[in-house]
């Protein structure tokens, strides 16, 4: 089956058809540069890091791009009460998103802009709408004129005689923002310069942009007028992307996404995660606590991308047990490979040779229906499962019962699949026992052993049998000789 792909504009799952044969569009709306990334930024890069994976898999071409707002009142707060800048603010939590995604194996974008860099792109759009009408200056402020776009409302499903009742409830005559709209519902693309902040120059007087045009031009910019996916977190369809597609496709008359996709928000402990609350969760306390970074994205990959996911201790548990089994099952080739004589894997995907084509058609099926990861990780668990078995036999009993040959390709479709979930596993990390024992000093150790068992020092052969044993080292005697294998 080919892929398909639930679309929030037309409320359907609908076939993937790009505008450009082969190659891929896709833009995400990245993260507020003014605190530690949070479970929620974990979930989301997560998920469009795989979305991305899967579509080169498919043999797409994917430009990716994910921006940074780093022009908010939040950064200015933190930077007053920092005594810092708004520029200082943005760096250094633009550094520490990076640390997180690197430490999460999220994959970096084709390109990163940022508002502040993309001062002339919104500053033109503004222009545009203003001369189409779509727009209209205030004593140094410029406002979107919602009620000129007809199609307003489409992405979100709200109807504009419902948000003006509501915004014109909300309306304080005291606020001077109010008083400059023609109606309550127009939201603000250029905000004069206030005492103390951040301005740049611009027609209608010294100023900053507001969140949405930013989007909207560094799309443009980057993309150009249409792209195949605009992706973000389902907090977003209104007024975000609402907005966005008002803007943009009010100047140029063209759609501005084919396919809008949006992520569910995360739960903790069955509640909305809020520092308020007390159960507001960073990236970098969840993985220094210590927990496994795979483990993490098992977690956010086991439910569908478009459902909340609740956090619990049990879950991320249960994750991380089921990341052991899937690591096991990585580790194979590495830990047993050169004893079964295997090949070194080809990591081109497509060598016949080195996967088993009905495994690789079961998982296509599974995640080509609406990037269903938890059915695509339904396909793989069972492989690893399989390989973890075949390693214990082989480990107790010196051989296994699937031909080498088999469990090598075994092995290369489950490594090949797993790396199109963002999953790796790497040796080292296996290799080395709490204290720092490597597998030649453990063969040295069982050298000294046979050394004393040959010559009948029963009581030197038990007492390195025991020291291994208290290193984390399982040393099995057998008519067919001395295996190891670590606890």
């Amino acid at each position: 089956m080919t892929l398909t792909i639930y679309n929030t504009l037309t409320r359907h799952q609908e076939p993937f058809e790009t505008v450009e044969p082969g190659k891929v569009k896709m833009y995400y709306c990245g993260v507020t540069v003014y605190d530690y990334c949070h479970l929620g930024h974990a979930r989301a890069c997560i998920i469009w890091d795989v979305v991305r994976r899967y579509l080169q898999f498919l043999g797409y071409e994917v430009t990716y791009i994910q921006n940074f707002t780093d022009i908010d009142d939040k950064i200015l707060n933190r930077a007053r009460q920092e005594n810092s800048s708004m520029e200082a603010v943005a760096e250094r939590y633009i550094q520490a998103y990076f640390e997180d995604m690197t430490r999460l194996n999220v994959k970096e974008a084709d390109a990163y802009p940022r508002a502040t860099h993309t001062m002339n792109g919104i500053q033109r759009l503004i222009f545009e709408l203003e001369q189409k009408g779509y727009a209209y200056p205030a004593d140094g402020d410029v406002y979107y004129a919602v009620k000129q776009f007809p199609e307003y409302g489409k992405l979100s499903g709200r109807k504009l005689e419902d948000l003006q009742a509501g915004a014109s409830g909300r309306v304080d005559a005291e606020d001077p923002e109010g008083r400059k709209k023609q109606e309550p519902f127009d939201f603000a693309l250029w905000k004069a310069a206030k005492p103390g902040e951040p301005a740049w120059e611009s027609p209608w007087g010294a100023g900053r942009p507001g969140w949405h045009i930013e989007c909207s031009a560094m799309v443009r910019d980057r993309l150009g007028d249409t792209i195949d996916i605009h992706a973000g977190g389902a907090d977003l369809i209104f007024p975000h992307h609402e907005n966005e597609i008002a803007q943009s496709e009010a100047v140029t008359g063209k759609t501005l996404s084919h396919y809008w996709m949006h992520n569910g928000m995360v739960k903790v402990n069955g509640e909305k995660m809020s520092k308020s609350l007390g159960n507001f969760i960073t990236i970098r306390e969840l993985l220094d606590r210590p927990t496994d970074p795979m483990a993490v994205r098992l977690f956010v990959l086991q439910a569908h991308y478009r459902k909340p996911i609740d956090f619990t201790d049990e879950a991320i548990a249960a994750a991380t047990n089921g990341w052991h089994t899937l690591r096991e099952g990585l580790l194979f080739g590495h830990q047993y490979g050169k004893h079964l004589e295997f090949g070194i894997r080809n990591s081109e995907f497509g060598i016949e040779d080195n996967f088993i084509p009905e495994v690789v058609q079961r998982f296509k099926e599974a995640v080509n229906d609406d990037f269903n990861f938890p059915n695509g990780l339904a396909v793989l668990q069972p492989l690893a499962k399989e390989l973890a078995r075949e390693g214990n036999l082989l480990v107790h009993q010196g051989k296994t019962e699937t031909p080498p040959e088999e469990l090598q390709r075994q092995w290369h479709t489950l490594v090949t699949l797993a790396e199109v979930l963002g999953f790796t596993a790497t040796i080292e990390a296996e290799t080395t026992t709490h204290d720092g024992l490597s597998d030649p000093e453990i063969e040295a150790m069982l050298e000294q052993r046979q050394a004393a068992r040959k010559a009948k020092n029963f009581a030197e052969s038990d007492r390195i049998r025991d020291e291994l044993q208290a290193r984390g080292i399982t040393v099995i005697d057998s008519r067919d000789g001395t295996r190891w294998h670590r606890n």
